[in-house]
């Protein structure tokens, strides 16, 4: 990740500062983004730190559970499930700490990983299943300078250029549009195929 990456995903500047430059602050929010907009997902991490008085992995992982829940619960919420996310945001603090020595992008660059391995790492992680995984990877490929090799196969659709597929897409309030109607879509074919 570029020391200072520009994001522009959650409409809000100071939340986008924090995501572009803070690589836990990014994984996390990617963690958040289930069950609520994206741009609520990718706020969360901003709304952590203002709460917590920090993002930072080590320090996240040994707040107290109780305390870190209410950080979650206080309106405006960090996301819908203020329990259950929080206790899988911890989790992915503790594992950052303990198997990446708390740098969290470490996972994309330790030993110059390919894409497959990046993607083998994100897998790795606490609530980072492939899809949210793959979508992550192409994420960090498409807007934070990623350059390992294969990483848009290793993505899958998600790497391909003008896919509109996932957030790794969203630059502006034009593409953010262009991704919501794609998610629409394939929310409608699934639906269309169970009948």
């Amino acid at each position: 990740m570029d020391p200072m990456t520009t994001l522009n995903i959650t409409g809000d500047a100071a939340a986008d500062e924090l995501l572009g430059g803070d690589a836990f602050a990014l994984l996390t929010g990617m963690l958040l983004d289930q069950q609520v907009a994206m741009e609520t997902a990718f706020a969360g991490p901003a709304k952590i730190r203002d709460r917590v008085g920090t993002i930072e992995p080590t320090a996240i992982a040994a707040v107290d559970p109780e305390r870190f829940v209410e950080a979650f619960k206080q309106p405006p919420a960090v996301h819908r499930y203020p329990g259950s996310m929080a206790g899988r945001v911890q989790a992915l603090a503790a594992a950052v700490r303990d198997d990446w020595g708390g740098d969290a992008a470490a996972i994309w660059t330790q030993g110059d990983p390919d894409g497959a391995e990046v993607l083998k790492r994100l897998k790795a992680l606490p609530g980072f299943g492939e899809q949210k995984a793959k979508i992550f990877l192409a994420l960090l490929g498409k807007q934070c300078g990623l350059e390992a090799s294969g990483w848009r196969a290793a993505a899958g659709h998600y790497g391909d250029e003008g896919s509109y597929a996932s957030v790794a897409d969203i630059v502006d309030p034009e593409s953010l549009a262009k991704v919501r109607a794609t998610k629409q879509a394939a929310k409608a074919a699934a639906k269309a195929a169970k009948q």
